[in-house]
Protein backbone atom coordinates (compact mmCIF):
# COMPACT_ATOMS: atom_id res chain seq x y z
CA UNK A 1 0.00 0.00 0.00
CA UNK A 2 1.50 3.31 -1.12
CA UNK A 3 0.92 6.45 0.94
CA UNK A 4 1.70 9.89 -0.45
CA UNK A 5 1.92 13.34 1.13
CA UNK A 6 2.23 16.85 -0.22
CA UNK A 7 4.52 19.23 1.66
CA UNK A 8 5.58 22.84 1.31
CA UNK A 9 8.50 25.00 2.46
CA UNK A 10 8.13 28.65 1.54
CA UNK A 11 7.28 28.65 -2.15
CA UNK A 12 8.66 25.16 -2.73
CA UNK A 13 6.27 22.22 -3.00
CA UNK A 14 7.21 18.54 -3.02
CA UNK A 15 5.53 15.14 -3.05
CA UNK A 16 6.85 12.31 -0.90
CA UNK A 17 6.22 8.63 -0.26
CA UNK A 18 5.71 7.65 3.37
CA UNK A 19 8.42 5.28 4.60
CA UNK A 20 7.94 5.42 8.35
CA UNK A 21 9.45 7.22 10.15
CA UNK A 22 10.59 9.12 7.08
CA UNK A 23 9.25 10.79 3.96
CA UNK A 24 11.09 9.93 0.76
CA UNK A 25 10.97 12.83 -1.67
CA UNK A 26 9.95 12.36 -5.30
CA UNK A 27 11.78 14.12 -8.07
CA UNK A 28 10.41 16.09 -11.03
CA UNK A 29 6.97 16.56 -9.50
CA UNK A 30 5.54 19.19 -7.14
CA UNK A 31 1.96 17.98 -6.65
CA UNK A 32 -0.04 14.78 -6.56
CA UNK A 33 -2.21 16.37 -9.26
CA UNK A 34 0.70 16.56 -11.69
CA UNK A 35 1.91 13.10 -10.67
CA UNK A 36 -1.55 11.65 -11.38
CA UNK A 37 -1.78 13.50 -14.69
CA UNK A 38 1.55 12.02 -15.76
CA UNK A 39 0.39 8.54 -14.72
CA UNK A 40 -2.71 8.85 -16.90
CA UNK A 41 -0.61 10.06 -19.85
CA UNK A 42 1.87 7.19 -19.42
CA UNK A 43 -0.94 4.65 -18.84
CA UNK A 44 0.57 3.44 -15.56
CA UNK A 45 -0.78 3.28 -12.04
CA UNK A 46 -0.29 6.18 -9.67
CA UNK A 47 1.84 3.97 -7.46
CA UNK A 48 4.09 3.04 -10.38
CA UNK A 49 4.41 6.69 -11.38
CA UNK A 50 5.49 7.53 -7.84
CA UNK A 51 8.05 4.71 -7.68
CA UNK A 52 9.63 5.92 -10.91
CA UNK A 53 10.40 9.25 -9.24
CA UNK A 54 11.75 8.24 -5.84
CA UNK A 55 15.00 9.89 -4.82
CA UNK A 56 17.54 9.24 -2.07
CA UNK A 57 16.36 12.29 -0.14
CA UNK A 58 14.65 11.58 3.19
CA UNK A 59 12.89 13.90 5.64
CA UNK A 60 11.94 13.23 9.25
CA UNK A 61 8.18 12.65 9.33
CA UNK A 62 7.85 13.09 13.10
CA UNK A 63 8.93 16.72 13.13
CA UNK A 64 6.81 17.57 10.07
CA UNK A 65 3.68 15.92 11.50
CA UNK A 66 4.27 17.67 14.83
CA UNK A 67 4.54 21.06 13.12
CA UNK A 68 8.15 21.53 14.22
CA UNK A 69 9.75 21.59 10.77
CA UNK A 70 10.18 24.24 8.12
CA UNK A 71 8.26 21.81 5.90
CA UNK A 72 4.48 21.85 6.34
CA UNK A 73 1.91 19.29 5.28
CA UNK A 74 -0.63 20.27 2.62
CA UNK A 75 -4.04 18.65 2.05
CA UNK A 76 -3.72 15.18 0.56
CA UNK A 77 -4.91 16.57 -2.79
CA UNK A 78 -5.50 19.96 -4.37
CA UNK A 79 -5.64 21.59 -7.76
CA UNK A 80 -2.41 23.58 -7.45
CA UNK A 81 -3.11 26.01 -10.29
CA UNK A 82 -6.90 26.43 -10.19
CA UNK A 83 -8.41 25.69 -6.74
CA UNK A 84 -11.89 26.39 -8.11
CA UNK A 85 -11.52 23.26 -10.25
CA UNK A 86 -11.53 21.09 -7.13
CA UNK A 87 -15.10 20.17 -6.17
CA UNK A 88 -15.61 19.17 -2.52
CA UNK A 89 -18.82 17.26 -1.85
CA UNK A 90 -20.15 14.34 0.15
CA UNK A 91 -22.72 11.65 0.69
CA UNK A 92 -24.64 11.58 3.97
CA UNK A 93 -26.86 9.04 5.73
CA UNK A 94 -24.56 6.18 4.80
CA UNK A 95 -23.97 4.95 8.38
CA UNK A 96 -26.60 3.95 10.94
CA UNK A 97 -25.01 6.12 13.63
CA UNK A 98 -25.19 9.33 11.60
CA UNK A 99 -28.72 8.51 10.41
CA UNK A 100 -29.80 7.99 14.01
CA UNK A 101 -28.21 11.30 15.03
CA UNK A 102 -29.99 13.07 12.16
CA UNK A 103 -33.30 11.38 13.03
CA UNK A 104 -33.03 12.51 16.65
CA UNK A 105 -31.93 16.00 15.61
CA UNK A 106 -34.77 16.62 13.19
CA UNK A 107 -37.50 14.80 15.06
CA UNK A 108 -36.84 16.83 18.20
CA UNK A 109 -36.73 20.04 16.18
CA UNK A 110 -39.89 19.48 14.13
CA UNK A 111 -42.01 17.45 16.49
CA UNK A 112 -43.21 15.46 13.46
CA UNK A 113 -44.01 11.79 13.16
CA UNK A 114 -41.77 8.90 14.19
CA UNK A 115 -39.79 8.75 10.91
CA UNK A 116 -38.19 11.86 9.44
CA UNK A 117 -37.30 12.37 5.78
CA UNK A 118 -33.67 11.72 6.76
CA UNK A 119 -34.52 8.29 8.16
CA UNK A 120 -36.62 7.53 5.08
CA UNK A 121 -33.64 8.29 2.86
CA UNK A 122 -31.43 6.08 5.01
CA UNK A 123 -33.99 3.27 4.70
CA UNK A 124 -34.01 3.68 0.92
CA UNK A 125 -30.25 3.22 1.04
CA UNK A 126 -30.60 0.06 3.09
CA UNK A 127 -33.14 -1.29 0.61
CA UNK A 128 -31.46 -0.28 -2.65
CA UNK A 129 -28.00 1.15 -2.02
CA UNK A 130 -26.05 -2.03 -2.78
CA UNK A 131 -27.14 -3.08 -6.29
CA UNK A 132 -25.97 -6.18 -8.09
CA UNK A 133 -22.97 -5.82 -10.41
CA UNK A 134 -23.88 -3.88 -13.52
CA UNK A 135 -27.06 -2.43 -12.02
CA UNK A 136 -27.87 1.02 -10.63
CA UNK A 137 -29.06 1.37 -7.07
CA UNK A 138 -31.01 4.04 -5.21
CA UNK A 139 -29.54 7.53 -5.14
CA UNK A 140 -27.89 8.58 -1.86
CA UNK A 141 -28.06 11.99 -0.25
CA UNK A 142 -25.59 14.37 -1.89
CA UNK A 143 -24.28 17.69 -0.64
CA UNK A 144 -21.87 20.38 -1.83
CA UNK A 145 -19.20 21.80 0.49
CA UNK A 146 -17.32 24.20 -1.76
CA UNK A 147 -14.32 24.60 -4.01
CA UNK A 148 -10.73 23.72 -3.27
CA UNK A 149 -10.13 26.89 -1.24
CA UNK A 150 -12.06 25.35 1.69
CA UNK A 151 -9.62 22.43 2.09
CA UNK A 152 -7.33 22.58 5.11
CA UNK A 153 -4.32 20.44 5.96
CA UNK A 154 -3.29 18.56 9.07
CA UNK A 155 -2.46 21.10 11.77
CA UNK A 156 -4.50 23.93 10.27
CA UNK A 157 -7.57 25.36 12.05
CA UNK A 158 -11.14 24.78 10.91
CA UNK A 159 -13.22 27.94 11.07
CA UNK A 160 -16.54 28.69 12.70
CA UNK A 161 -17.49 31.94 10.94
CA UNK A 162 -19.18 34.77 12.82
CA UNK A 163 -22.47 34.04 11.02
CA UNK A 164 -22.38 30.35 12.01
CA UNK A 165 -24.09 28.88 15.05
CA UNK A 166 -21.68 26.00 15.61
CA UNK A 167 -18.90 23.88 14.21
CA UNK A 168 -18.63 20.15 14.73
CA UNK A 169 -16.32 17.38 13.56
CA UNK A 170 -17.38 14.64 11.16
CA UNK A 171 -14.74 11.92 11.04
CA UNK A 172 -14.86 10.38 7.58
CA UNK A 173 -12.88 8.90 4.74
CA UNK A 174 -12.99 10.76 1.43
CA UNK A 175 -12.54 9.42 -2.07
CA UNK A 176 -10.09 11.43 -4.19
CA UNK A 177 -10.64 11.60 -7.95
CA UNK A 178 -9.17 13.16 -11.08
CA UNK A 179 -11.07 13.40 -14.35
CA UNK A 180 -8.87 12.22 -17.20
CA UNK A 181 -8.54 14.05 -20.54
CA UNK A 182 -11.20 11.79 -22.06
CA UNK A 183 -13.71 12.58 -19.29
CA UNK A 184 -13.15 9.31 -17.40
CA UNK A 185 -13.14 9.65 -13.58
CA UNK A 186 -10.09 8.02 -11.98
CA UNK A 187 -9.96 7.24 -8.27
CA UNK A 188 -6.49 8.23 -7.08
CA UNK A 189 -6.99 6.90 -3.57
CA UNK A 190 -8.59 7.78 -0.26
CA UNK A 191 -7.74 9.97 2.71
CA UNK A 192 -8.95 10.53 6.24
CA UNK A 193 -10.95 13.70 6.61
CA UNK A 194 -12.84 15.99 8.94
CA UNK A 195 -15.94 17.09 7.06
CA UNK A 196 -16.86 19.74 9.71
CA UNK A 197 -20.38 21.16 9.65
CA UNK A 198 -22.76 23.49 11.51
CA UNK A 199 -25.02 20.96 13.23
CA UNK A 200 -26.75 23.47 15.48
CA UNK A 201 -27.94 25.47 12.47
CA UNK A 202 -29.04 22.28 10.72
CA UNK A 203 -31.03 21.22 13.78
CA UNK A 204 -33.52 24.07 13.31
CA UNK A 205 -34.73 22.50 10.06
CA UNK A 206 -33.34 19.75 7.85
CA UNK A 207 -33.57 22.12 4.86
CA UNK A 208 -30.66 23.97 6.47
CA UNK A 209 -28.44 20.98 5.70
CA UNK A 210 -27.21 22.49 2.42
CA UNK A 211 -25.85 25.69 3.93
CA UNK A 212 -24.67 23.96 7.13
CA UNK A 213 -22.12 22.13 4.95
CA UNK A 214 -20.55 25.29 3.49
CA UNK A 215 -17.62 25.30 5.88
CA UNK A 216 -13.89 24.63 5.80
CA UNK A 217 -12.90 20.97 6.11
CA UNK A 218 -9.67 19.03 6.54
CA UNK A 219 -8.10 16.26 4.47
CA UNK A 220 -5.12 14.04 5.07
CA UNK A 221 -2.37 14.06 5.95
CA UNK A 222 -1.89 11.08 3.62
CA UNK A 223 -3.37 9.95 0.33
CA UNK A 224 -3.60 6.16 0.51
CA UNK A 225 -3.47 4.28 -2.78
CA UNK A 226 -5.33 0.96 -3.05
CA UNK A 227 -6.77 1.46 0.44
CA UNK A 228 -8.70 -1.35 2.11
CA UNK A 229 -12.25 -0.02 2.48
CA UNK A 230 -14.28 -3.05 3.53
CA UNK A 231 -14.41 -2.42 7.28
CA UNK A 232 -12.08 0.25 8.65
CA UNK A 233 -11.84 0.88 12.41
CA UNK A 234 -10.80 4.25 13.72
CA UNK A 235 -11.02 6.69 16.57
CA UNK A 236 -12.05 10.32 16.96
CA UNK A 237 -11.37 12.47 20.00
CA UNK A 238 -11.87 16.03 21.20
CA UNK A 239 -9.48 17.64 23.68
CA UNK A 240 -9.90 20.96 25.44
CA UNK A 241 -6.61 22.14 26.90
CA UNK A 242 -5.27 19.16 28.84
CA UNK A 243 -8.71 17.54 29.18
CA UNK A 244 -9.95 14.71 26.98
CA UNK A 245 -13.48 15.95 26.33
CA UNK A 246 -14.77 13.06 24.21
CA UNK A 247 -13.42 9.92 22.55
CA UNK A 248 -15.21 7.41 20.37
CA UNK A 249 -14.24 4.24 18.56
CA UNK A 250 -15.67 4.40 15.05
CA UNK A 251 -15.86 2.20 11.98
CA UNK A 252 -16.43 2.92 8.32
CA UNK A 253 -16.14 1.07 5.03
CA UNK A 254 -18.50 -0.70 2.67
CA UNK A 255 -19.47 -3.37 5.21
CA UNK A 256 -20.54 -0.61 7.60
CA UNK A 257 -22.54 1.41 5.06
CA UNK A 258 -25.92 1.07 3.40
CA UNK A 259 -24.54 2.22 0.02
CA UNK A 260 -21.73 0.51 -1.85
CA UNK A 261 -18.79 2.62 -2.93
CA UNK A 262 -19.59 1.91 -6.57
CA UNK A 263 -23.17 3.13 -6.13
CA UNK A 264 -22.02 6.34 -4.45
CA UNK A 265 -19.48 6.95 -7.21
CA UNK A 266 -22.00 6.29 -9.97
CA UNK A 267 -24.50 8.77 -8.57
CA UNK A 268 -21.82 11.43 -8.17
CA UNK A 269 -20.23 11.06 -11.58
CA UNK A 270 -23.44 10.41 -13.57
CA UNK A 271 -23.68 14.18 -13.96
CA UNK A 272 -21.89 15.41 -17.07
CA UNK A 273 -20.69 18.50 -15.19
CA UNK A 274 -18.83 16.20 -12.78
CA UNK A 275 -16.80 14.65 -15.58
CA UNK A 276 -14.99 17.74 -16.86
CA UNK A 277 -11.42 16.80 -17.90
CA UNK A 278 -8.78 18.07 -15.49
CA UNK A 279 -11.09 18.56 -12.49
CA UNK A 280 -10.35 17.18 -9.03
CA UNK A 281 -13.11 15.78 -6.81
CA UNK A 282 -12.99 15.22 -3.06
CA UNK A 283 -16.06 13.26 -1.96
CA UNK A 284 -16.69 12.52 1.72
CA UNK A 285 -18.25 9.09 2.27
CA UNK A 286 -20.13 9.58 5.53
CA UNK A 287 -19.60 9.58 9.28
CA UNK A 288 -20.23 6.83 11.81
CA UNK A 289 -21.05 9.23 14.65
CA UNK A 290 -20.81 12.87 15.72
CA UNK A 291 -19.83 14.35 19.06
CA UNK A 292 -22.75 16.77 18.55
CA UNK A 293 -25.09 13.78 18.69
CA UNK A 294 -23.81 13.06 22.20
CA UNK A 295 -24.29 16.59 23.46
CA UNK A 296 -20.76 17.95 22.88
CA UNK A 297 -20.47 21.60 21.85
CA UNK A 298 -17.03 22.47 20.49
CA UNK A 299 -15.33 25.69 21.56
CA UNK A 300 -12.51 27.87 20.30
CA UNK A 301 -9.18 26.09 20.73
CA UNK A 302 -10.58 22.55 20.95
CA UNK A 303 -8.46 20.00 19.08
CA UNK A 304 -10.13 17.36 16.90
CA UNK A 305 -8.13 14.19 16.26
CA UNK A 306 -9.18 11.60 13.66
CA UNK A 307 -7.42 8.34 12.88
CA UNK A 308 -8.35 5.34 10.72
CA UNK A 309 -6.41 2.06 10.65
CA UNK A 310 -4.46 1.74 7.41
CA UNK A 311 -4.76 5.44 6.59
CA UNK A 312 -1.50 6.63 8.03
CA UNK A 313 -0.97 9.19 10.71
CA UNK A 314 -3.79 10.95 12.50
CA UNK A 315 -5.38 14.18 11.29
CA UNK A 316 -5.33 16.99 13.88
CA UNK A 317 -7.18 20.30 13.54
CA UNK A 318 -8.07 23.06 15.97
CA UNK A 319 -11.45 24.77 16.15
CA UNK A 320 -11.16 28.52 15.46
CA UNK A 321 -14.23 30.60 16.32
CA UNK A 322 -14.33 33.93 14.51
CA UNK A 323 -16.71 35.71 16.89
CA UNK A 324 -20.38 36.43 17.41
CA UNK A 325 -20.94 39.61 15.38
CA UNK A 326 -21.45 38.80 11.68
CA UNK A 327 -20.82 41.65 9.28
CA UNK A 328 -23.54 42.60 6.82
CA UNK A 329 -22.49 41.90 3.25
CA UNK A 330 -23.54 44.88 1.13
CA UNK A 331 -24.00 44.53 -2.60
CA UNK A 332 -22.97 47.47 -4.79
CA UNK A 333 -24.87 48.01 -8.05
CA UNK A 334 -22.63 48.24 -11.11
Amino acid sequence: MTRLVQIKKGNERRVAVVEEPHLRLLGEVSSIYSLASSAIAAEVTLSAAAQRRVTKDLLDYDTIHAGKSEWHLLPAIDHPEEPARCLVSGTGLTHLGSARDRQNMHASASGSGPETDSMKMFRWGVEGGRPEAGEIGSAPEWFYKGGGTILRAHGEPLDVPAYAEDGGEEAEIAGIYLIGPEGQPRRLGMAAGNEFSDHRFEKHNYLNLASSKLRTCALGPELVLDAEFESVPGEVSITRGETNLWTKKIRTGEAEMCHSLGNIEHHHFKYTAHRRPGDVHVHFLGADCLSFGEGIALADGDVMRIRFDGFGRALHNTVRVAGTSPALVRIIPL
